[in-house]
C-alpha cells in the first residue's frame, strides 16, 4: 500500500497523497461505525479507528490491499487485535521496518503514508483515556458503570479490543 502514497493523484508531481493510509481510515471506520459500538464523535472511536488503521495498514505487506481484498482479511485482523497478542509489539516492529524499508531506498524521509500512521501511533500511545478498571476485586460495592473504578489507559488499550469486536461484529 505504500507505494501508491509516493505520488500526487494527478501525476504532476506535487505533494503525495497519503491514499494507502487514508484507505486503511476508511476501512477501520466502517467497520466501527456498522458496529454501532461508540458514537463517531468520541474520543474511544477515535482510539478504536486509529488502532484498527493500524492494524489494516500495516498488514498489507504486499501493497495490494483492495476492496475485494477486505474481507479476505478479517481473520487477519481478528488475530492481530486478539487480547492474547502483541499487538503494540507488533505495530511498533513494523513502524521500523518499513521507516529502514524507506531510509535503505535511498528516499531518506518516510512517505505521508508512514508518517501519518507514526502520527496516529504517538497520539495511541501518548494519549492517556478515562476507563472502567477492569482488574478491581470483584464485589467492591453495586456500583453502575460510570460509578466502578476507573483508572488511566494508554488510548490503544481501549481502542485495540474497541476494534477487534467490531470486526467480530461485521
Amino acid at each position: 500500500m505504500l507505494h501508491r502514497g509516493r505520488e500526487s493523484t494527478d501525476g504532476d508531481g506535487g505533494p503525495a497523497v497519503p491514499m494507502a493510509w487514508f484507505y486503511a481510515e476508511y476501512i477501520a471506520d466502517e467497520l466501527l461505525r456498522t458496529g454501532d459500538l461508540m458514537p463517531p464523535t468520541s474520543v474511544e472511536f477515535r482510539a478504536g479507528r486509529d488502532a484498527l488503521a493500524l492494524t489494516v495498514f500495516l498488514s498489507d505487506t504486499d501493497g495490494e490491499l483492495s476492496g475485494i481484498r477486505v474481507i479476505t482479511q478479517l481473520e487477519t485482523w481478528l488475530s492481530l487485535t486478539a487480547y492474547d497478542q502483541p499487538w503494540q509489539e507488533w505495530v511498533q516492529q513494523r513502524l521500523d521496518d518499513l521507516a529502514a524499508d524507506a531510509a535503505a531506498s535511498g528516499r531518506g524521509v518516510p512517505g505521508p503514508d508512514l508518517e501519518l500512521a507514526v502520527e496516529a501511533w504517538r497520539w495511541l500511545r501518548e494519549t492517556e483515556l478515562l476507563a472502567p478498571d477492569l482488574n478491581a476485586v470483584p464485589g467492591g460495592g453495586a456500583a453502575g458503570e460510570d460509578e466502578g473504578p476507573k483508572v488511566w489507559t494508554p488510548a490503544w488499550q481501549l481502542g485495540l479490543p474497541l476494534g477487534h469486536l467490531a470486526i467480530h461484529l461485521f
